[in-house]
């Protein structure tokens, strides 16, 4: 259990380091700036190297693919109901998509390893990969379309150099290219790297939410998709596969981390609310802490 918190706190730590910043240095801190260093140099790193560090085999898709399942018929629930209760197109991006965004690399893996050990991390990293595909397509689609036409939505996933990065990367895997040993380790920087400056941004972002202009109703909704629907969907989903129990546990577990960093990402680099995003991001992991309690007796059965 120390273990667990410490992971937890450890992560948390940067994104402290985020907001005392923001507070201290105002705009001389310009998130932007930093997003755009993340999302269109860092992240297509952070994707490349995840994708070569270990060849895949046909029997590792099944639990990335068992969670893409069960992200997509969480995303189409979703768009129906949240057709029905907002009004305001950026919102109604938000509550669509926010819930899947999860935080399945920076939070999800460190804290599979203190649950389960380090067997969880192939299952957690090859599960994250697939997370990073849904964020930069889906995720992606539904932030500028917050913005945008479809149309324009749709060029913006095309865009971004993360998803041509994750091809590629995937191809080395495929085709058994090996990456030098040398170029490897700055790859491995430039991905840990990517980690930390989301955590930063995220602080920042923080740093300027305003608690009178947050829209409760909206934060309300995803906080019951996340640790409601989600789960219920993992369970039921779950439960027709015979899966190893190790496997099922780390689906169950990436399925309910919060809303991932990439959220505040999207949300500022297409001008969807990024103070609503942040404050449902830090909401979530504050909740969180208190829901994995609850969780852990299921992560745990034999």
């Amino acid at each position: 259990m120390l273990d667990t918190i410490f992971s937890i706190f450890g992560i948390y730590l940067f994104i402290a380091l985020g907001w005392f910043s923001k507070r201290l240095f105002g705009e001389q801190i310009d998130e932007r700036t930093l997003v755009l260093v993340a999302v269109y140099f860092l992240s297509p790193i952070l994707v490349f190297w995840g994708l070569t560090i270990r060849p895949m085999e046909f029997a590792d898709l099944q639990a990335p693919l068992i969670f893409a399942l069960v992200s997509i018929i969480a995303l189409m629930i979703s768009a129906w109901v949240s057709r029905r209760l907002f009004a305001n197109q950026k919102s109604r991006s938000i509550a669509t998509v926010a819930a899947i965004i999860g935080n399945t690399g920076n939070l999800g893996i460190p804290l599979g390893i203190a649950l389960f050990g380090e067997a969880s991390i192939f299952y957690t990293s090859v599960i994250n990969l697939v997370n990073v595909f849904i964020v930069n397509t889906i995720g992606v689609y539904f932030y500028a379309r917050g913005e945008f036409s479809s149309q324009k939505a749709l060029r913006a996933i095309l865009s971004l150099p993360a998803i041509w990065f994750g091809f590629l990367g995937l191809g080395f895997n495929l085709f058994g290219v090996r990456v030098p040993d040398a170029i490897d380790q700055s790859l491995e920087m430039g991905a840990y790297a990517s980690m930390v400056i989301q955590l930063f941004i995220f602080g920042a972002y923080l740093h300027g939410v305003v608690f009178r202009q947050i829209e409760y109703p909206l934060a309300w909704y995803v906080a019951v998709s996340k640790f409601i629907m989600m789960p219920i969907l993992a369970f039921g989903v779950l439960s027709l596969f015979g899966l190893e129990l190790l496997v099922y546990h780390v689906i169950l577990l990436e399925l309910v981390m919060p809303l991932a960093i990439m959220n505040v990402n999207l949300a500022a680099l297409y001008h969807c609310k990024v103070n609503q995003v942040a404050f449902l991001t830090f909401g979530t992991s504050i909740l969180f802490l208190v829901y994995l309690f609850f969780l852990l007796p299921f992560l745990r059965a034999d």
